[in-house]
Formats: C-alpha cells, structure tokens, sequence
C-alpha cells in the first residue's frame, strides 16, 4: 500500500491544532492497532502476550521490553518472516550501502548504544512516512515567514556534520540526501580547523551538526574564524546545559533548536523555545518509570523511559527501555505546543580537551561523539568504553563481539584512534588498552566517553561513573 507523506502531514497538523484530546484520540487507536499487528504477525510477541487477554491494548498490562531482549529474538520479532538477522548484519557490515533500502522496502540504521548491545533497527514505509510528516510539523512550528525568506535568501543550503560511515540514523538520512545539490555532509572526524574551512566555503542556510559539535563550532564563531551565517541551527544527538543554546544562538546569530529521538524512533520528539522537548504524542509514547518500571510523577527525574514507537509495524517497539533518565514538565509550556513536554537528564555531552602538542600553548578540545562514532563501526566491537585518564592519555576497554579475535580487534581499534588523533595534531597523546571490564553506571547504562574531569584524575582508569 503507498503510504501519502502529504496525507500524515495534513493528519499531523489536524492532531497539533486539536490539542492534548486530538492527539490522545490518535494514540489510543494506533496503539491499539499496533498491539493487534504485534500480536497477529510477530513470534516475539505472540509468547509475550500470551497471557493477556484478547484485545488488550492497556499499556499498564504491557511488560517492558528491552534492546537485548529484542535483538536476542530479532527473527521472532520482525514480522516480515523474510528479514533475518544474518541478513541484516550481513547489510550493516557493508559501507557501500548506507542509504540503500534493505531488503528492497525497508531503512536500516545501527548503533552500539549505550546499553551493550548492538542494535539493528528497519523502519517501514510507513515510519519514513511518519518520519518525514514530523519532521516537516516540526519545521513548520520552528520557522516564521522572515525564518523562511532568511533561508531562501541563503540558498536554502543546508550542512550535516555526521559521522564516516556507519548505518547510524542520521549517515543513513545524509546518504539519501546528499544528491541533492544543496545537501553537503561533513566529517565529525576531521579537524575542527579544517571543518570551519569548509563551512566557511560552503556558506550554510541550515546546520545541522550534533549538539557537542554546534557549542564547538560556536566557540569558533566567537573567535572569528568561522564566518557563515545560518538561519537556523538543528542540534541533534545529545543534551547540553540549557545556557548553552543561548550561546550558540548568539554567537552564530541563528534560531537554535534541537530534538530528542533515537534510532527505535527518529520522530520521539522537536524541541522548543523554552528548552523543552515536545513528544510527538499522537504516534509516540514515552513514560517516564522508576527502577520498578513505576510511573514517575512529573517534576520529577525518572530512573528510565518506556518508548513506544506507534508508526513502525515491521518492529513492533512497544514499552521498550529506552534507557534514558527525563523529567516530565508538570505544567502546561508557555510555547503552546499540546505534546508533553520532557528535559533529558541522561544524555549531557562532556567535551575531552587535551594539552596542544609541543611547543604550542593553545588545548585541543574534542566533541565526545567523533571518537564513540569511530569504533561503533568497528567489526567485531560489541561494546566500548573511552576513558581519559590524564590530560594526554585515553584508556579504552573493549568487549569484543562472540568469536572476535581481541588482539585483532585491539590493532584495529588502535590504528584508527591513532589516525583520528593525528588528524586533531594529537599524537603525542597516549593510548591504552584496558583489562578492565567496562563499567556501568547503576541503571545498567554505559558511558560511551568519559573526560578526564569526570574521572576524578584517576590516572588507573578505575572510575565507576
């Protein structure tokens, strides 16, 4: 069945206008009809519900699922009984086809998470349709006429600051974009010297680079050396102190705005004016639960969230674990937007400075994100964790996937770091391969990077963040 983007736009901005009552309608359909198709099509959720009764589509009487869970059953799961995990990782693992569809009809987008698992994750036509009436809901919330005239004086050009390679959400979105001749995407993993070159040639209407990288860049735009002049800057990826967008609104003198979403659900959430992220209520929920996967009440910091992804039918995400600790706005924001509105506690970038190399006086600083994205896309890699021990030195420890050589991963791992740091003129920087085991934090999570200020100048790498 063609799915009309045009048709989920108009419903879309329908359910926005209706209010809080529209939307909630909306969601209690579609989550309805999602619990019946799970049910009906998928293994996994056959056994899972096996004791429910007939119909049940109350999330209370759901039981939370979880990204290891999930990716153990991923045959059982999909409800296309033609997708396989072989297959599927078999794509993943080659570069050439980032962009393509999988198996001919889906989106296939990969991340390492933060939960130590590897997570593979399609979405139907129907999501990417979804996807793409959020996204243009959200823009259209955003921009004002001026905003729009702003961008088309601008060429309407728009930067993607993203990782090399990888399936991740957003290289997956950069490859289909890039034909487009006012699309250009540019490394996280060059110099920062060297991507301020570049922006500066390519003169951007729109950035979108991810969080750590936009406060970079802003600092560079402060120092005079990046000279671009967007209308608008979309900050993705991560959390930053709300004093931050201030400053990288004034800075490059554009309208800042950023989103809270995820590989399991590119459309979660659009951000604000107040620095609240507005949930996409009418086909997303997230609930806000303690360690017991207890309602947390609003105003309060929850201990994880519940995500259920009401567009996507091949993999059915209902209650899943997202892992994330939020805090739902008890009060109505004074934007107007109907969505609940949440601030993410659990996703804040911590940028890694390092001392200049010798002879030189000015520090390095890197965004978090450039070192975690170069070894997600290491084969073999199941799970990572970087730690900057000393102001010259990072220590990583592995854990390799089933039958992966660790000696052979270990060379592999170590050359590209050494070429990622070379490329940011830190080669006098130490690297050391840990034979401790990666640590988590209490609810189970992983911290991908760790600056040496959080470490506590523990020079053994022994830190429990």
């Amino acid at each position: 069945m063609k799915i009309s983007t045009l048709r989920l736009l108009a419903d879309a901005r329908s359910a926005k206008a209706g209010g809080e009552q529209a939307m909630a309608a909306r969601q209690r359909t579609r989550l309805t009809e999602l619990v019946a198709w799970a049910r009906a099509r998928s293994p996994y959720y056959q056994h899972l519900y096996r004791d429910l009764p007939a119909g049940a589509a109350d999330l209370a009487l759901l039981p939370p699922t979880s990204k290891p869970e999930l990716m153990a059953a991923f045959d059982d799961w999909v409800t296309d009984p033609a997708v396989t995990l072989a297959q599927a990782r078999a794509f993943a693992d080659d570069p050439a086809r980032i962009g393509q569809p999988f198996a001919g009809r889906y989106t296939l987008s990969t991340t390492s998470g933060t939960t130590g698992t590897h997570g593979i994750f399609l979405q139907d036509a129907r999501a990417s349709a979804v996807t793409s009436a959020m996204m243009a809901r959200m823009l259209v919330g955003w921009l004002s006429v001026r905003d729009a005239a702003r961008i088309a004086r601008g060429g309407a050009r728009m930067a993607l600051v993203i990782p090399e390679g990888g399936h991740f959400a957003s290289t997956v979105a950069a490859a289909r974009l890039c034909g487009r001749s006012r699309v250009a995407a540019f490394s996280v993993h060059q110099p920062l010297a060297d991507l301020v070159a570049e922006l500066n040639t390519f003169r951007p209407a729109v950035l979108a680079p991810y969080a750590s990288i936009g406060a970079l860049l802003a600092g560079e735009a402060e120092a005079g050396r990046l000279r671009i002049d967007p209308a608008l800057v979309m900050l993705t990826a991560e959390g930053l102190p709300v004093g931050e967008y201030a400053r990288i609104a004034a800075a490059l003198g554009a309208k800042v705005r950023t989103s809270y979403a995820c590989n399991e659900c590119p459309f979660l959430s659009s951000g604000c004016a107040e620095s609240w992220m507005h949930l996409n209520a009418d086909w997303a929920i997230l609930e806000p639960v303690d360690e017991q996967y207890r309602p947390v009440a609003a105003g309060e910091p929850s201990h994880t969230v519940l995500l259920t992804n009401l567009a996507n039918h091949i993999q059915p995400t209902l209650r899943y674990d997202l892992g994330d600790s939020v805090l739902l706005r008890p009060d109505p924001c004074p934007c107007g937007h109907p969505g609940p509105a949440v601030r993410v506690q659990g996703r804040a970038a911590d940028l890694l400075t390092f001392p200049g190399p010798a002879g030189e006086q000015t520090p390095v600083t890197l965004a978090p994100l450039p070192l975690a994205t170069l070894l997600e896309a290491v084969p073999g890699l199941e799970l990572f964790q970087i730690v900057q021990t000393a102001p010259a030195a990072l220590r990583i420890r592995l854990h390799p996937a089933p039958g992966a050589d660790p000696n052979a991963l270990w060379r592999q791992i170590e050359t590209r770091m050494r070429d990622l740091l070379a490329r940011h003129h830190l080669g006098h920087v130490r690297l050391e391969r840990a034979g401790e085991p990666i640590q988590h934090s209490a609810g189970g999570k992983v911290r991908a990077v760790i600056p040496f200020s959080v470490t506590g100048r523990d020079p053994a790498g022994s830190a429990h963040p």
